[in-house]
């Protein structure tokens, strides 16, 4: 279970938000929505503490990530998986490589365990005939799932995902779409997805975020947004392709 309490963050006079408090129970899928530049992806990076803030908390399994040492704070994140926007990977190695970086890094894994490891993932984003292709090689929809590969290789019990959509066709999409829905599913991760995209907000999440004014102006479940009279939470719905 994560709990978000009170956080307060800016940068330098530039409030973000403030007073941001919320509860991701366990096995759950929330999305974070808003529009550009409120905080969506500030908000990401604190759940980890690749950010700090001004002012709150974030308890991780009941403990507070801020106030925890180097070696304790290195386990906490360890137990997070994230997708980056732009999938990050490696330009310099294939995709077997970029996948098995972590398992390098952080086990002691043998080679051949490494081999069934990597292809394991590789089967769970449906991409078992690439293991050997440059990263160039790839399509823009593979890129996102070679890095949801990666960011599963050490079986995380959270998963964070910055605008997993973004710049994929409506097919690609539905596919990554239904790939956070399985991982959520069979592997009984805790899920956060930052998006704009309400298509994935409706086909994903348990419960949704709305940070606005520099607050969380509503949250609560995607029944309840499509029933909610919160005028900013529908102008924004509504200003979307995909009217609920």
């Amino acid at each position: 279970m994560i709990e978000i309490k009170n956080l307060t963050k800016s940068f330098g006079d530039l409030l973000v938000w403030k007073d941001v408090s919320m509860t991701i129970e366990e096995g759950e899928t929330i999305a974070i929505i808003g529009r550009s530049g409120c905080g969506k992806s500030v908000l990401l990076k604190h759940i980890n503490a690749l950010l700090y803030p001004d002012e709150g908390s974030v308890h991780i399994d009941g403990a507070n990530i801020f106030e925890q040492d180097y070696v304790t704070q290195r386990k906490l994140r360890q137990k997070f998986g994230i997708l980056f926007q732009g999938s990050a990977l490696f330009d310099s190695i294939n995709t077997f490589e970029n996948i098995a970086f972590p398992l390098r890094y952080f086990t002691t894994m043998s080679e051949a365990e490494i081999r069934d490891t990597v292809m394991n993932a590789l089967e769970q984003v449906n991409l078992e005939d690439v293991h050997d292709k440059e990263t160039a090689e790839l399509s823009g929809g593979m890129r996102k799932r070679v890095g949801l590969a990666r960011a599963i290789i050490l079986e995380p019990e959270y998963m964070m995902y910055d605008e997993p959509t973004s710049g994929l066709d409506p097919q690609t999409s539905d596919e990554i779409n239904k790939l956070i829905i399985n991982m959520a599913e069979s592997l009984g991760i805790t899920s956060i997805v930052v998006t704009h995209d309400m298509h994935s907000v409706l086909d994903v999440a348990d419960k949704v975020a709305f940070l606005d004014e520099q607050k969380l102006s509503w949250h609560g479940t995607v029944e309840d947004m499509r029933a909610s009279d919160h005028e900013a939470l529908n102008k924004f719905v509504k200003a979307s392709e995909y009217q609920i």
